[in-house]
């Protein structure tokens, strides 16, 4: 009898072939299947020397080789392609059995193919992986939801190949049905409003301050070894010493100014208007790709307004002080917007989705990990329910130190001419939040007099209309 392998991989490209390779590193026999004879070739011998790893090109072979109850997972393109692969799974698969989808699927999707899954016996498991393909390879953070049977069934392994912060895991259960996938959506918009601060702070020190790419990396450079320390801000840091193959002028400077993405940004804002729940950050974050790809257009409008930059004067240490202090608050706020929808999304779609668990997944591994996620913990920790993380006394004492600097920067993007739609997004999005009274009540009464769609009243219970001008 053939071997009993502990888990099965269901397409190995990169992302694939890196988490079975992981898998195997850590003790686990590893099975994966590809169409691709060439793509099981290079996963065995890539394999470390003393692990079991097995490519093959039938996915019957697949799933007849693995230790029951089964543990397959699928990384393919999100979409039809997922559904193909169920189907194909289908007749091959046995009550108990879990399937994972590891892919950027709609948790709409998930939750469909929870409950289709569901009768035939069959545990669905959503699951957002963060960290890309070396993230894979060396330690990921991982964000699993389904039924908690599944996941203790995968539990130890994703403990096993997960990053690791002071010792513990960046996995945990993310809650019931497609609490996985909704997790690292959100994720993902926290990822777009995070780059779009970066985007707009390097251009205030670039075209304002006018600093160098060797002072840029500096900058950040000091940034990551202190508060601002993240993946984004490291990247950002290496990035500015990148020389260009073609021209050897420094890469940065010759890459098109027009943002690409795969769609999962958007998808946060859709959703986020449907709870409702407020991420203005995120939503410019999505607008300004969208705005970045009318490079024709904008090129004509900037000689229509003759669109100019004016060079910041002043003691630029100071003001890059004050930048970097902005970059820390808005990135609060960023945070702040999409754990909030968690929190609504939790309780609204009945995910159960334990917060501080998601901050302690992100810690290390994915994409927006960054030091600020011991605060949230800590946050998280003392009150599980917190609603939004600006009323944790600890984040409030950090907001009240850094607003002033995200005022000042704020200001001198407009004085000068520099686009910084997310960090202005970010402070009226506090501003609005830290507002006992807003001028909404004005909006009803517009609302009531043009439509009759009545308001509340300060004084007293109830729906009220009036007839206006009468």
């Amino acid at each position: 009898m053939e071997k009993a392998y502990d888990f099965g991989m269901i397409g190995l490209g990169v992302m694939g072939r890196n988490l079975l390779l992981n898998m195997a590193d850590h003790g686990f026999s590893v099975i994966g299947f590809d169409k691709d004879e060439q793509k099981g070739g290079s996963l065995e011998a890539a394999a470390t020397k003393g692990t079991t790893v097995k490519g093959v090109t039938s996915l019957e072979a697949m799933v007849q080789q693995l230790a029951k109850p089964r543990k397959v997972m699928m990384l393919v393109p999100a979409g039809k392609p997922v559904d193909d692969v169920i189907e194909s799974l289908l007749p091959l698969l046995e009550k108990g059995d879990v399937v994972i989808d590891g892919g950027n699927s709609h948790y709409t999707d998930t939750l469909r193919r929870v409950n289709y899954l569901s009768p035939k016996g069959l545990h669905f498991m959503g699951m957002g992986v963060s960290g890309g393909e070396q993230g894979a390879r060396t330690g990921p953070s991982i964000m699993p939801g389904g039924d908690r049977d599944a996941y203790e069934h995968v539990r130890p392994l994703l403990e096993a190949i997960a990053a690791k912060v002071n010792g513990e895991p960046c996995t945990a259960y993310m809650g019931k049905d497609a609490a996985g996938h909704y997790v690292k959506m959100v994720h993902n918009g926290i990822e777009y409003a995070i780059m779009q601060l970066i985007s707009e702070v390097y251009d205030i020190l670039k075209r304002g301050l006018g600093l160098s790419n060797q002072e840029l990396h500096e900058t950040f450079k000091q940034w990551n070894e202190g508060e601002l320390q993240s993946f984004l801000v490291e990247i950002t840091r290496d990035i500015f010493l990148q020389k260009d193959d073609i021209t050897g002028k420094d890469l940065v400077d010759v890459i098109l100014d027009k943002a690409g993405s795969k769609g999962t940004g958007k998808w946060t804002s859709q959703d986020a208007m449907e709870l409702p729940v407020a991420i203005p950050t995120i939503d410019t974050a999505v607008a300004m790709r969208t705005l970045s790809g009318y490079k024709d257009e904008r090129v004509q409008a900037a000689k229509l307004y003759t669109s100019e930059v004016y060079p910041v004067q002043g003691d630029k240490a100071e003001y890059v002080k004050q930048v970097g202090e902005a970059l820390y608050a808005a990135i609060v706020l960023c945070y702040a917007q999409g754990l909030a929808m968690l929190h609504q999304a939790s309780a609204d779609l009945k995910m159960d989705i334990p917060l501080q668990d998601v901050v302690k997944a992100w810690r290390g591994g994915c994409i927006i990990r960054s030091v600020l996620l011991k605060d949230f913990y800590s946050a998280y920790s003392a009150n599980p329910s917190l609603s939004n993380i600006l009323l944790n006394e600890g984040i409030a004492k950090i907001m009240k130190a850094k607003q002033a600097s995200l005022r000042n920067v704020i200001n001198l993007s407009l004085i000068h001419h520099i686009p910084a739609g997310g960090l202005m997004s970010a402070i009226a999005y506090f501003d609005a939040y830290i507002t006992e009274r807003m001028p909404t009540n004005l909006i009803q009464a517009q609302r009531d007099f043009f439509g009759a769609h009545t308001y509340q009243r300060i004084d007293k219970e109830g729906s009220f209309h009036t007839e206006w001008g009468k």
